[in-house]
């Protein structure tokens, strides 16, 4: 076939899209999803269905479109990958007197994270009870086939308020990684201190900002995943680190100096609710999901109060299990533009409240992240805050 039919979607919505033509068996699963350099996804979609693809949804938001099928070089990628993990593993098993089984493939994982020389896999794979009998010969076997040097698992996030991950340590004698996005490096226990790849949209949004001469509080830095693009890339002037867990301010202390940016931020070891910091900021960052409103009457006070600035709020927002549309793209974006203007007046009354006189709040603008499951999306708004 010279040619595959897809949907070209924006990115915000292919996860949502390719749900809805998984539901119907339309995804074509042969072939790999393309990413195009205009923002937009291809979903592959299996010839003989097009006749049942409603490719006009309300809002004109996604297009019917033909692509070469070299589309097939990320499957085959792929396959070649698993497969490698499959040859290791069938060997091992053989060794053991063991033989293989499609309930083995199935729990083999669907996806993992690769900081280094370190893969962090999740916790719904490698439980059938023949893997146990190999116990640490697994191990080593896995790291062979997914060309790592040391693993981990990932079971869960800790209740401890500093959101830890519930990691351990399968091979390998230490567990701090260093992670490269974007040209910035990042260093850190991966027991430890949680790294959502899934947030790269936004870090390289951050990245594009023009903050020369600007004071930026990044309210939540974690390991500077948005302290660091203010300071590399979108050259802030200056930029206040708040965070309260030990491990992750150790780790920005280290990543701060590796990235060469030390001498521009000032870094508040506590709960941003007890920093003593004036009205200061130009910008503020509240890069916390599920939800940052505790940290908006800390915001609202450290903007300048003669000049205002902008808020950076991240959010995860619920749209209702019955939506307005097939897809679901017009139910979803009403509910962000609806959170939206509740969170500019809730602002604008904290700020009102604070300085005794009237603010205006604009949505600057409203930045898709990422599913974070069926009927969330993590959002953020861009809330211009200037006085009256």
């Amino acid at each position: 076939m010279d040619a595959v039919p897809c949907l070209r979607v924006p990115k915000c919505d292919a996860q949502e899209f390719r749900q809805q033509l998984l539901s119907r068996t339309f995804l074509d699963r042969g072939f790999g999803l393309v990413k195009e350099s205009t923002g937009t996804v291809l979903l592959p979609i299996v010839p003989w269905c097009l006749p049942q693809v409603d490719v006009t949804p309300p809002g004109g938001s996604c297009q019917l479109v033909w692509c070469q099928s070299s589309l097939l070089k990320k499957k085959e990628k792929g396959r070649r990958r698993d497969n490698k993990l499959e040859e290791v593993l069938l060997e091992l098993l053989e060794s053991h007197g063991e033989r293989w089984t499609e309930e083995l493939r199935i729990d083999l994982p669907r996806s993992f994270q690769r900081h280094g020389d370190l893969v962090l896999l999740g916790h719904n794979c490698f439980l059938a009870p023949p893997w146990k009998k190999i116990d640490k010969q697994l191990w080593r076997a896995v790291a062979k086939g997914l060309g790592a040097k040391r693993l981990a698992r990932m079971s869960g996030i800790c209740s401890d308020g500093y959101r830890s991950p519930k990691v351990t340590m399968l091979l390998g004698e230490h567990s701090w990684v260093e992670h490269v996005d974007n040209g910035i490096t990042y260093e850190f226990d991966v027991t430890k201190c949680m790294f959502s790849a899934g947030n790269i949209s936004e870090k390289l949004r951050v990245a594009g900002f023009d903050c020369r001469g600007e004071t930026v509080v990044d309210l939540y830095a974690g390991i500077g995943y948005f302290t660091l693009p203010y300071l590399v890339h979108a050259g802030a002037a200056h930029v206040h680190a708040c965070e309260w867990n030990p491990h992750a301010v150790q780790a920005l202390h280290k990543n701060l100096v590796i990235n060469g940016v030390h001498d521009r931020c000032t870094v508040h070891p506590e709960d941003n609710r007890q920093v003593q910091l004036g009205s200061v900021a130009d910008r503020v960052n509240l890069g916390l999901i599920p939800t940052s409103e505790d940290g908006w009457p800390v915001a609202c006070r450290l903007l300048k109060k003669t000049t205002g600035g902008i808020l950076h709020i991240h959010q995860n927002v619920t749209w209702p299990g019955v939506i307005t549309d097939e897809w679901g793209v017009r139910g979803k974006r009403e509910a962000w533009q609806a959170w939206a203007a509740d969170a500019a007046s809730r602002v604008g009354s904290l700020l009102k409240e604070l300085t005794s006189k009237p603010w205006t709040t604009s949505i600057q603008h409203i930045e898709a992240v990422k599913s974070y499951a069926p009927h969330v999306h993590h959002v953020v708004l861009d809330l211009e805050c200037r006085p009256s």
